[in-house]
């Protein structure tokens, strides 16, 4: 009998070697949360005062939050699971020529906060990848309309005819130029000749943003002349007609070793003041219906303009779970995770999330997918028009998925075409943005978009290679981080809140588990109010010494122990098998506070006032441009403060309270006071005083320019003041 022929295998999956351990703990620790929410319930029903009663119920509420977001995060940890890919296995499954087109999407949207050099480099990456040239596809999303933009990509793209050869001669694997031009330690005729064209292309393209113009010295052909002619003087960020230029085409250009270039084009969609424009969601909506009349590749990557390519590889890695016809159905896209260059040793400001993107989303993976976080995503683009079994049809044929482009891509009609879904007004009436696309409703649309498909029916998948596949820039200061994390946030709270929330929607379509892992990231904003008052009410309370925790040695006291070393312990356990470090993990549990105190509060004010109709909020990205100094005091770990905020008020006024109580149940001790009803609260100030300790340097001892503004200091040092002398009178009463 003839034997079967073995499968080839593409991929695999295993389930977690602790799933048994943390089901285990997990059921204990959510039978001691339960003990200590009945415990302040009959501490409410007992109280006698109003003061007490005041006290139990706040207390209740902090604890109520905390065991909501405890148990919500619990619903990762569940069904961990870790995938492999086998990409030398791929060449037996299909032959290269055959593998699916990919269209590239990046967005960029200010080259002032967003330089066009960092753009640049991050699509020099992808367009050399390790792909069939004819296969791929670049598009550049500029939502600011820049000329200079524009400029810098028409550089580029004759760059790209000696950068794309050199890097397949060289076997070259960091295909950033920026990333390898400055690493390499070659000294080839060949490399120095790079490496002096690249500088010569920074130079110009760096010159033209300093001047604010494309000056006629740069401009060589009369195509480039008519492009730039296109930025009249009505033409402005906000108003303008769309733009879109092809520098690049696979089907005429060659490289310098005259091999096939891939397809390179610019887009600025079309704005207008009276028109919306969903901010990023908007902008990818426009590039999946321009690319869909010029390309329309089954396979769509997208990536922020810092985000650049670490693997060349990546795309094979991907076809290996796009090809399996046994997932292919149902799989809506492959998302890697956000990893980082240049971050600290320390990472003080916790920039790699590794918690968030990288724990959880192994855990989510295992029940319907990943989440999708906005870049290094990989989608099919069937998946953007409705669920695996019911399609939502586009408004005309050529943007149907399955739609084959037939022509060149500079044929006028197509450009016409092109042009016309890039207006402001193509979507008006349209299911763009609720059934089709991108989702809108909420300045997160990575994360709304990503829960949207799901509640579909998507699955998805999380891979996470050894390799990173991409790279990104961090924020080097403390007021970029929170002003960042506030905007995530405010979006994360119009999705809590809305018809489509994920406790309600979400757990009725996706099920409990699913519907709580979206759940525990939607209402992530709430942690403030658990962090708010445990930051200020028990060091308050110290000052008048009012117990409001079990004395030492009580049941209920170790009951407190053991959930707070529990819920420690195992954080930090999972972020060191993370390969974390123990530093590490310590600044990502002071950034967790620090974000409630600031961001998580201010986002909730904000999302209320905009809830009664108060105010209105908008999209502010976040600068990738840093100087020297701050990337010095960054490289060092030391915290930049650097410009007065309310949100670091609030910061300040919380890290001097917890200073004063300490300080005061300290002299309360070497008086021979007995503190044991009050331990706890001695703890929690002590804590929050090692927590805060780069704040007091930041007040005292510092004078460089990342130091704490002057003004933010006396405000808070008054507030904190103020505070402390209300709560002595209010607590005594």
């Amino acid at each position: 009998m003839e034997g079967v022929k073995p499968k080839t295998i593409l991929h695999a999956v295993r389930l977690s070697r602790r799933t048994t351990v943390i089901r285990l703990f997990v059921a204990i620790y959510t039978a001691d949360i339960l003990a200590v929410l009945c415990r302040h319930v009959v501490q409410i029903f007992q109280s006698t005062t109003f003061l007490s009663l005041c006290l139990s119920l706040t207390m209740m509420l902090a604890d109520f939050v905390l065991a909501f977001m405890w148990f919500s995060g619990t619903c990762f940890r569940v069904r961990m699971i870790h995938r492999q890919v086998f990409p030398e296995n791929l060449r037996k499954v299909v032959k290269e020529e055959d593998f699916p087109a990919m269209d590239i999407f990046i967005c960029t949207a200010d080259p002032y906060k967003e330089p066009p050099m960092t753009v640049v480099n991050t699509a020099l990456s992808v367009l050399a990848y390790d792909y069939p040239m004819q296969k791929l596809s670049v598009y550049v999303s500029d939502d600011g309309g820049s000329a200079f933009t524009l400029f810098a990509f028409m550089e580029a793209a004759k760059f790209a005819r000696h950068w794309l050869p050199f890097c397949r001669k060289n076997k070259v694997v960091e295909r950033c130029p920026e990333v390898y031009l400055s690493s390499t330690n070659s000294l080839s005729s060949q490399t120095e000749q790079i490496k002096t064209m690249y500088e010569s292309m920074k130079k110009r393209v760096e010159n033209v943003v300093q001047r604010g113009k494309v000056w006629d010295e740069y401009i060589t052909s009369e195509e480039e002349r008519e492009a730039f002619g296109k930025w009249t003087p009505g033409f402005t960020r906000q108003d303008h007609p769309p733009v879109i230029q092809v520098l690049l085409d696979s089907s005429r250009d060659k490289d310098g070793s005259d091999q096939t270039m891939p397809n390179l084009i610019y887009m600025s969609r079309e704005k207008s003041k009276t028109s919306s424009h969903h901010f990023k969601a908007g902008a990818l909506n426009a590039l999946l219906r321009v690319s869909a009349v010029m390309t329309n590749s089954p396979i769509i990557l997208t990536l922020d303009c810092d985000m650049y390519s670490n693997d060349p590889q990546t795309p094979h890695q991907v076809l290996c779970y796009f090809l399996d016809t046994a997932i292919k159905p149902k799989l809506g896209y492959i998302q890697f995770p956000q990893r980082y260059h240049g971050l600290n040793r320390q990472d003080i400001y916790a920039s790699e999330l590794k918690p968030g993107l990288q724990i959880n989303s192994k855990g989510i993976d295992g029940l319907q997918g990943a989440n999708y976080v906005g870049n290094g995503c990989f989608f099919c683009r069937r998946v953007f028009f409705g669920g695996p079994s019911s399609f939502t049809a586009p408004e005309i044929p050529n943007l149907w998925p399955d739609y084959a482009v037939n022509g060149s891509i500079q044929a006028q009609s197509m450009l016409s075409l092109a042009h016309q879904v890039a207006g402001c007004k193509y979507e008006d009436g349209s299911n763009w943005g609720s059934k089709l696309g991108f989702r809108y409703g909420s300045l997160v649309e990575d994360y709304y978009t990503g829960y949207r498909l799901h509640c579909e029916g998507w699955q998805t998948i999380f891979c996470h290679p050894d390799r990173a596949a991409f790279l990104g820039d961090v924020p080097m200061n403390l007021n970029d981080v929170v002003s960042q994390a506030k905007r995530w946030y405010l979006g994360l709270l119009e999705v809590a809140f809305s018809r489509n929330s994920p406790i309600t929607f979400g757990v009725k379509s996706m099920g409990l588990l699913m519907g709580l892992c979206y759940a525990h990231y939607a209402f992530w904003p709430i942690w403030f109010i658990p962090i708010t008052i445990y930051a200020f009410l028990p060091q308050l309370a110290l000052l008048s010494e009012v117990s409001i925790f079990p004395r030492v040695l009580d049941i209920w006291f170790f009951l407190y122990v053991f959930l707070f070393v529990g819920a420690y312990a195992l954080d930090c356990v999972s972020f060191i098998l993370a390969q974390g470090t123990f530093r590490r993990w310590l600044n990502d549990q002071r950034m967790w506070v620090v974000k409630g105190l600031t961001c998580g509060l201010f986002a909730s004010i904000e999302f209320l006032t905009k809830c009664l109709g108060m105010t209105t909020h908008g999209f502010n990205v976040t600068s990738k441009a840093v100087d020297d100094e701050e990337r010095k005091r960054y490289d060092q770990g030391i915290f930049d403060f650097g410009v007065h905020s309310p949100m670091l008020v609030v910061l300040a006024t919380a890290a001097v309270v917890n200073l004063v109580a300490f300080l005061g149940g300290l002299i309360q001790v070497f008086k021979g006071r007995n503190m044991d009803g009050l331990f706890v609260q001695m703890f929690l100030a002590g804590f929050g005083v090692l927590n805060c300790w780069p704040i007091y340097e930041a007040m005292v001892l510092r004078s460089d320019k990342g130091r704490m503004p002057t003004k933010t200091t006396s405000i808070s040092i008054f507030l904190a003041w103020a505070l402390c002398t209300i709560a002595c009178q209010l607590l005594k009463m």
